[in-house]
């Protein structure tokens, strides 16, 4: 029992540090935070951000959302709960409203209570097109973007906000991991699920970073994101380690209930904010699709192998 207590410790300290380490890599290299850079680098950047998006779709379809459906249906069964309605999804689906009415209520009291300062950048286009880079400053650009393409201006408005929720999502996700960890009773387990989640974590907080190093949020705040970000799966271990000692009845449904809420979280991120940020906008559609691909096939090859 102490090998095992030393071992979930081991886990945990492995998992804070590596986390850490691919997190701060774009969090503090000046050469992900230049948004004023050559067309080479704003290209590069581009891809990169579209290979973050296919981590994201990937980690979305074939990790959260598949999680939290198992669970939750493992504990209504062990419950022996019939509802006769589709309750998991329905959870998912109030965590994808709640953020949809968060952020409309954010940017209504933004454009009721803000000044005509303030909601400039989603009237018109700076000189170097979406403030991240991927316009080329051109007339027609600036026209795309002013008729067919203003989402794509309108997103950089607030996505400070839509990374906060991101932020949270991951993290409430990064947590029920780090929990089941705690909660495994052999050694050989907890190895396994935390090689799993090691190399699964480090592709995602690296994504994670990129995006918001490239959003309207402080370098500042970037750094307290990652750091927290990198806390929860330790933080997990050490709540599974107390729940088995303390043997609560509701823990897994507490578990369930609230993983439901990130997955629908994390839904409305994907599909709103992340691969929309991306596609809005006409420079090199295919590559970008591409670079979406490759993002996605990497995650489901870690998910097929592990």
């Amino acid at each position: 029992m102490l090998y095992l207590l030393q071992v979930k410790l081991g886990a945990l300290v492995g998992l804070l540090c590596l986390t850490l380490f691919f997190g701060f890599i774009p969090a503090r290299v000046k050469w992900f935070r230049d948004t004023n850079g050559t067309e080479i680098h704003r290209t590069v950047l581009s891809l990169i951000s579209c290979f973050a998006g296919g981590v994201f779709l990937s980690a979305c379809l074939l990790d959260i959302i598949p999680d939290y459906l198992s669970d939750m249906n493992a504990e209504l069964e062990a419950r022996m709960v019939e509802p006769g309605f589709p309750l998991p999804e329905f959870i998912m689906a109030a965590g994808f409203f709640m953020v949809l009415i968060l952020e409309r209520m954010v940017m209504s009291c933004r454009h009721t209570g803000g000044s005509q300062a303030e909601r400039a950048p989603l009237l018109q286009a700076n000189e170097h097109g979406h403030g991240h880079g991927h316009g080329h400053g051109t007339a027609t650009s600036r026209d795309l973007e002013s008729s067919g393409h203003h989402i794509h201006v309108d997103l950089q408005a607030h996505s400070s906000f839509r990374s906060f929720m991101l932020f949270l999502s991951l993290s409430l996700h990064s947590l029920f991991e780090g929990l089941a960890i705690g909660l495994q009773r052999t050694d050989s387990k907890v190895l396994e699920i935390c090689i799993a989640i090691l190399v699964h974590k480090s592709i995602i907080v690296f994504s994670l970073s990129v995006k918001l190093v490239q959003s309207a949020v402080r370098p500042l705040w970037v750094v307290a994101y990652i750091g927290v970000f990198a806390v929860m799966s330790p933080l997990g271990i050490g709540i599974g380690i107390s729940v088995m000692e303390a043997q609560l009845a509701s823990g897994t449904l507490i578990q369930a209930v609230l993983e439901g809420l990130a997955a629908g979280t994390f839904v409305y991120i994907t599909f709103m904010e992340i691969l929309p940020h991306e596609l809005n906008s006409p420079e090199r559609q295919l590559l970008k699709v591409l670079f979406i691909l490759l993002g996605f096939s990497v995650m489901a090859a870690l998910s097929f192998l592990g």
